[in-house]
């Protein structure tokens, strides 16, 4: 069966690639496919069932832009950096100017606002693609920079192809230009990592504190997540905390190296934190934990020389659950308060409602505690989340557990990185007068920075500054 010449083509078909393309190509869309390995896209098409009608595979880049109908839209699932500048230079003389080539890996956005102004021969646009394999295969999150006329042109595809939140509404949207789709995504990423280290921390107090055995721990999220909890993060805890290993017939989780990896989406979200005097504690945190993960001999040298965690942990389960639902609550706020003051420092009119609703389903974040948070950025979406009165009486409700859960990691030993953070960042922004007035003081003596006074007096140094 001859096959419609597709508008639409994809770089790169490894795991994402190769299932968003049949993502595509199920909702209805002809594609046409291109690998550098010419029988990775060889044996694709043929591995592709009763979708191949939909699927060209090409042999050579050229093969690949001849087989589609102008304008085009060329989707790269390469890695981030140097492969994608590679592929846009290698595009750039077989591509006219309305054709579209489209980033969809973890790019840094700078990249993608660099690549924007670059004055590249063909229109250009970078998306955040959220939710792994079976998101990219069944329906992600998809976060779109760009410029309208390229979003309004690829909709129908990004909808199509992207989850589905519980209301029917397609999880993606149009952040804004250039890269803000990859800042947004980068964000969500970073909120993930901390999503993550706080639910491992909670399993460590469990596991450590408690002395319960994993098939013990499992039963414990799946219970959570029938609540407040309800996500996507805590359902896979549950399963994964629940499953035994073929070798030796324990918990695969007993099995697993305590060393966690990162592709370095939630560093630059951390880097790009401080560069925008943005506080983001949990998820600085979060990064922190994940690079003395991977110290596990200077770990183990550690607790040779200063002993294990000292005591059991006196904490009940329904503390853990609400401090975790506090964490989680102080996380996002600190994410959407970054991404206001983005949007304020790149000239962003970034959406903080819609991203909500695009992190509903699909994305590794999804959580049903983002209904809530779209409702209250409705309201104000200037206002941090701390302060909107749905998440205010919440947090009066799960801090003082937060609070017992911190103290007791404190006394008895157990790393609370992420957990600790939020609990400081939200007593420092529950407090109307701090202590930076002695710093401030401290600047002055031996630097003279001068400061401001409380009486609005013009004094700007203290009496120890030369007269």
């Amino acid at each position: 069966m001859a096959v419609t010449k597709p508008h639409v083509g994809l770089v790169g078909l490894g795991t994402m690639g190769a299932a968003l393309a049949l993502n595509i190509a199920e909702k209805g869309f002809p594609i046409a496919v291109w690998n550098r390995t010419a029988l990775v896209a060889r044996n694709f098409h043929a591995g592709a069932g009763n979708l191949a009608d939909r699927i060209v595979p090409t042999e050579t880049l050229a093969d690949l832009v001849a087989a589609m109908a102008a304008p085009r839209a060329i989707i790269l699932m390469v890695p981030a950096g140097k492969a994608v500048d590679a592929m846009l230079a290698a595009l750039a003389p077989r591509l006219g100017p309305e054709d579209l080539v489209i980033d969809a890996g973890n790019a840094n956005f700078h990249d993608t606002n660099r690549r924007a102004a670059q004055g590249l021969p063909f229109r250009y646009m970078g998306i955040g693609v959220s939710g792994g394999e079976e998101g990219a295969r069944h329906g992600p999150a998809i976060m779109a920079g760009g410029t309208p006329e390229d979003w309004t042109r690829m909709a129908s595809v990004f909808r199509a192809i992207a989850a589905k939140a519980e209301d029917g509404t397609p999880c993606a949207d149009h952040m804004g230009p250039d890269g803000a789709g990859h800042f947004v995504k980068a964000v969500h990423n970073g909120i993930e990592y901390a999503d993550m280290q706080m639910i491992a921390e909670t399993y460590g107090v469990m596991r450590d504190g408690l002395g319960m055995g994993t098939t013990q721990i499992a039963p414990v999220f799946a219970r959570w997540n029938e609540g407040v909890l309800r996500s996507y993060l805590v359902e896979i805890s549950a399963a994964v905390a629940a499953a035994f290993d073929p070798v030796t017939g324990g918990p695969i989780l007993d099995m697993i190296v305590d060393a966690a990896g990162q592709k370095g989406t939630g560093r630059w979200t951390a880097i790009e934190a401080l560069n925008l005097g943005a506080p983001i504690p949990v998820i600085e945190a979060a990064v922190m934990a994940r690079n003395v993960s991977a110290r596990r001999g200077e770990r183990a040298a550690g607790e040779a020389l200063h002993g294990p965690a000292p005591s059991r942990a006196e904490v009940s389960l329904q503390d853990l659950e609400q401090a975790l639902i506090a964490g989680k609550i102080l996380c996002y706020a600190q994410g959407f308060a970054m991404m206001t003051a983005a949007a304020g420092e790149f000239g962003w009119a970034l959406d903080m409602p819609a991203i909500a609703r695009v992190w509903r389903a699909g994305c590794i974040i999804r959580s049903a505690m983002l209904n809530d948070m779209a409702e209250a950025l409705s309201q104000d979406p200037t206002r941090n989340l701390m302060l909107a009165p749905f998440f205010a009486d919440l947090l009066r409700q799960t801090t003082p557990a937060l609070r017992r859960v911190v103290a007791a990691g404190a006394l008895h030993g157990l790393g609370l990185p992420a957990l600790s953070a939020g609990l400081a960042w939200f007593d420092l922004m529950r407090t109307a007068r701090g202590t930076a007035n002695m710093i401030q003081g401290q600047r002055d003596f031996f630097g003279l920075h001068g400061f401001q006074r409380l009486d609005g007096l013009d004094r700007p140094h203290g009496p120890w500054a030369p007269s």
